[in-house]
């Protein structure tokens, strides 16, 4: 995933989300909408800096979506509020009859400064970005807008502040979003990477090892990607969302994902399968079917797939026969 270490926690803020009324469904006010416009004109801004300018809207905007926060450099970016306009539009459609009218019109709340987003979005299809800073904030930019897809190689050995639990990741994987991670063996022979990749394993990630050479690159719902433009791998980076040079890019990204080795992370750091796909090996070894196996077990087939599609990937296994036939005595067949 992207080269952003975690952080923090956010500032001090109530226990849970205040409940969607209409106190809450309220668009953005002038003195709001200023401020937004500040920090997407600034590129990003101290969270201390704009509570100290105005606590009320800061949070405010925050808890809007308008505002996302990089925790661990403790400032914001600007984000589209076009991702803003989904939430606000459900909480006045959860509103009273009179608040229906309203939730129709949501978008047109945020028109404004929708436009001045993408005003400040217009560049070239391949932008040059130079610096650990500027490109983690172009990052954070991507990956707190709505993604359901993010294929990543990741050659070398991989630093801790790099491999630890990331809340959006996890937040976009329990939604279900698609993450596919490529390491080199080097990955392996580090213990915070294994440890890192049998938990990511748990959240729904797929990590795969490749023994060739790769280069690094992200590429987010295919639509865009990032690829390193020094030979460190760290000042530059070059944003691209040229169609023919991305699709390009996805193909050698699946060449190479089809090649990779499928690597039992649990086994490496010495864990046993977790209880649930424990439970949903041993009945896949009886012969039921995934939809068969989410009755028995009270789980949406959803849920199921995903614990089946962790298991095919533990076994290397491409079907659900051949993956029952595998899990027979708790999966002792490999």
């Amino acid at each position: 995933m992207p080269d952003v270490p975690p952080g923090t926690a956010l500032p001090p803020r109530p226990a849970a989300p205040p409940d969607p009324g209409p106190a809450y469904a309220v668009p953005p006010g002038p003195a709001e909408k200023e401020l937004y416009l500040s920090v997407l004109r600034a590129g990003r801004v101290s969270l201390r800096e704009l509570m100290e300018q105005d606590a009320a809207a800061t949070v405010r905007l925050l808890e809007l979506g308008l505002l996302s926060r990089y925790v661990h450099q403790e400032w914001v970016v600007a984000v589209n509020p076009r991702v803003a306009t989904a939430k606000l539009s459900a909480a006045l459609r959860a509103g009273a009859g009179d608040l229906l009218a309203r939730a129709e019109s949501a978008g047109a709340e945020l028109d404004e400064l929708a436009d001045s987003y993408d005003a400040a979005q217009q560049h070239t299809r391949i932008a040059h970005v130079f610096g650990q800073v500027r490109i983690q904030q172009r990052l954070l930019a991507i990956v707190a807008d709505h993604w359901d897809e993010a294929l990543a190689a990741q050659p070398g050995p991989r630093a801790p502040e790099f491999v630890a639990d990331d809340p959006q990741v996890r937040a976009a994987l329990a939604r279900g979003a698609v993450t596919d991670v490529l390491y080199q063996p080097v990955a392996r022979q580090a213990p915070h990477t294994v440890a890192y990749a049998a938990a990511a394993t748990d959240w729904g990630m797929r990590l795969r090892v490749l023994d060739e050479p790769f280069a690094r690159m992200l590429i987010f719902d295919r639509r865009v990607a990032v690829i390193s433009t020094t030979v460190d791998n760290r000042s530059g980076a070059a944003f691209i969302e040229d169609r023919a040079v991305v699709d390009h890019l996805v193909r050698l990204f699946l060449r190479d994902w089809e090649r990779a080795v499928r690597v039992p992370w649990y086994d490496e750091v010495g864990r046993e399968l977790p209880e649930p796909l424990r439970r949903v090996g041993e009945l896949l070894a009886e012969g039921l079917t995934q939809r068969a196996v989410a009755s028995r077990l009270g789980l949406s087939e959803r849920t199921v797939a995903g614990h089946i599609a962790r298991l095919r990937e533990r076994y290397d296994a491409d079907t659900l026969f051949q993956l029952g036939w595998l899990m027979r005595d708790g999966g002792r067949h490999d």
